[in-house]
């Protein structure tokens, strides 16, 4: 008898605000797995703000191809355990992580190259960390808040870094990362809850962005400037980066949150960039695959010591997968959002 499994897919572009109403539940058949593949049953599967750019008829040049309306949503980031396995190098158990999410089964290629490189089948020790931190610290998120500050040369410490949406997934990593190595850092996010929570959780100078002129509440808590920005957010923020930045600062670009559902609303004080010598660098964290191995070692270094601290917004069950998008894009989850598929 053929297995089934459910899937989450597609089932109409949202205009404006996402609503689980876009999503629908699907039963499929599960078939079983060719040469070369394996079949796996996710555990947790990821949620992250640039879903929301594949939730419409084209994705952005250059990104991740839109996601097709009554299909499966391949290309989100999923850890899960081997269940049968044709291709070499993996047996039944082996806690993997691939790139076909927000379903309960998954029948994966061993060698396809998912998400540039990152996606790809792989096996992972979960013997001293748990499976789901692959989804974050050890992950994708690990990877883009690292090389969002490698690219920019913020690790070598000694600067005034800005960090917005610093309570999200890439936020809190690269807030603590950046403070590890050295900097001085000012993370900012939208609640005051978030903000508390960033000077009690990690000790830093934060503040509310939704809480006064945001130009102003920067000037305030960095007065002398800062050196680098790591953007998550644009529009607004950007432009308050480009206003407080030191001559020659930089700003690694590996978002733009603010933008994702009204669309962009333009810079306008981007000659700053001319003026000051800046450096405005965008980077995605798959197409830095070669930090991977050196991000890890450091952040598991720092994991089981505890300097790090990694924080989860859990929801429970494959159907709260589009809820749990829906509340982390308003901007009320913490840390890293995942789904626990059981």
């Amino acid at each position: 008898m053929m297995r089934t499994g459910r899937e989450i897919q597609v089932r109409t572009y949202p205009v404006g605000g996402v609503s689980p109403d876009d999503f629908e539940v699907v039963e499929v058949p599960v078939p079983r797995p060719g040469p070369g593949q394996v079949l796996v049953r996710n555990t947790w599967t990821s949620v992250d703000p640039g879903l929301r750019l594949r939730l419409r008829p084209d994705a952005p040049s250059g990104y991740f191809a839109a996601f097709p309306l009554g299909r499966a949503m391949d290309g989100i980031m999923t850890v899960g355990e081997v269940v049968e396995s044709r291709a070499a190098g993996f047996t039944p158990g082996d806690a993997v992580w691939h790139a076909q999410g927000w379903r309960e089964y998954a029948v994966v290629d061993a060698e396809a190259e998912q998400l540039n490189g990152l996606g790809t089948l792989t096996r992972l020790d979960v013997g001293a960390c748990e499976p789901q931190w692959y989804l974050g610290p050890l992950g994708g998120m690990g990877l883009t808040a690292y090389a969002g500050l490698h690219v920019v040369d913020a690790l070598r410490g000694g600067e005034t870094v800005w960090i917005s949406a610093a309570a999200g997934a890439v936020g809190s990593l690269a807030v603590q990362i950046a403070r590890l190595v050295g900097n001085r850092v000012v993370a900012s996010a939208g609640t005051d809850d978030k903000v508390k929570w960033l000077r009690d959780r990690f000790g830093l100078d934060a503040f509310n962005y939704r809480a006064g002129d945001l130009e102003a509440r920067l000037g305030d808590i960095a007065p002398d400037g800062i050196d680098v920005y790591f953007d998550s957010v644009g529009g607004t923020h950007l432009e308050a980066a480009l206003s407080h930045l030191r001559r020659g600062g930089r700003v690694a670009m590996c978002g733009s949150i603010s933008e994702y559902e009204s669309g962009s609303a333009g810079t306008r004080n981007l000659f700053l960039a001319v003026s000051k010598d800046l450096t405005l660098r965008g980077f995605r964290g798959s197409s830095n695959l070669r930090l991977l191995g050196q991000m890890q070692h450091r952040m598991t270094a720092w994991l089981r010591s505890g300097e790090l601290a990694h924080h989860e917004t859990v929801f429970t069950g494959l159907e709260s997968a589009p809820h749990a998008l829906t509340e982390m894009i308003a901007g009320r989850t913490t840390g890293k959002t995942l789904v626990s598929l059981g």
